[in-house]
């Protein structure tokens, strides 16, 4: 797909049976773009087939909706959204509620002279409302990759991040399941050498309605193999 960067922002939002939740989403998000430019697009990336009524949804709030290709994993999602986002930036936003839009602001008035604007859990102020288990894992993870991969940053798999659209449509992304997350960060930082990364203090929150559709033993083999697999990767 040919890259026609006539917007300023993309915010590409991955859904899987998140209609619920895109309903309350969506007008916040839609309200919050406003403010910045009107010059912002919402891609919300569905399952290849539809499971509910979430076309209906993004039709009703002004968003752009696709289905994902390749397969119905996290990593497909993601894909697909840099495909077709056309805005000098984008932001990766969870469509379950965890990411608040109104720090979509924060990020986008952070950009100047950076590489990747994060939403940081682990910097002083910041803070998630997960289980203990849950944060340690994710403690555990970041240290790991901020160690092995040597990327100073506290808070690498917080998927809501700001980057320079060019930058990541120049990336081959081969992950598929949510550590193409780390994946990106790291690509980046190998295609560039030196990362500017800034971090901002941000609340996770939990999930407003609905299931996660993450498998926990599954999600923390695929980082383990990830990190393996991204230190001594080539391209």
């Amino acid at each position: 797909m040919m890259y026609m960067e006539n917007k300023e922002l993309s915010i590409i939002v991955p859904a899987y049976l998140e209609e619920e939740n895109l309903k309350i989403i969506l007008p916040r998000l839609s309200s919050v773009l406003k403010e910045i430019s009107n010059r912002c697009e919402i891609l919300v990336v569905d399952t290849m087939i539809a499971m509910d009524c979430t076309q209906k949804v993004c039709e009703e709030n002004g968003a752009v909706y696709i289905n994902r290709l390749g397969g119905n994993n996290y990593g497909d999602a993601i894909r697909t959204g840099i495909s077709h986002a056309n805005g000098q930036y984008i932001i990766f936003m969870d469509a379950d509620g965890s990411h608040d839009p109104e720090f979509i602001k924060n990020l986008y008035q952070n950009k100047e002279g950076q590489d990747v604007v994060v939403a940081s859990r682990y910097v002083a102020g910041g803070n998630t409302d997960n289980s203990k288990l849950l944060i340690f894992m994710s403690l555990v993870v970041n240290v790991l990759y901020s160690l092995i991969l040597n990327i100073q940053c506290k808070d690498i798999s917080n998927s809501f991040k700001l980057y320079k659209t060019a930058d990541i449509k120049e990336l081959k992304l081969k992950c598929n399941n949510f550590d193409v997350v780390e994946e990106i960060i790291f690509k980046l930082k190998k295609k560039k050498g030196n990362l500017h990364i800034k971090e901002l203090p941000f609340l996770f929150k939990k999930r407003m309605l609905g299931s996660t559709k993450r498998n926990l033993f599954a999600f923390m083999l695929s980082y383990v193999v990830t990190i393996i697999k991204l230190r001594f990767m080539k391209d």
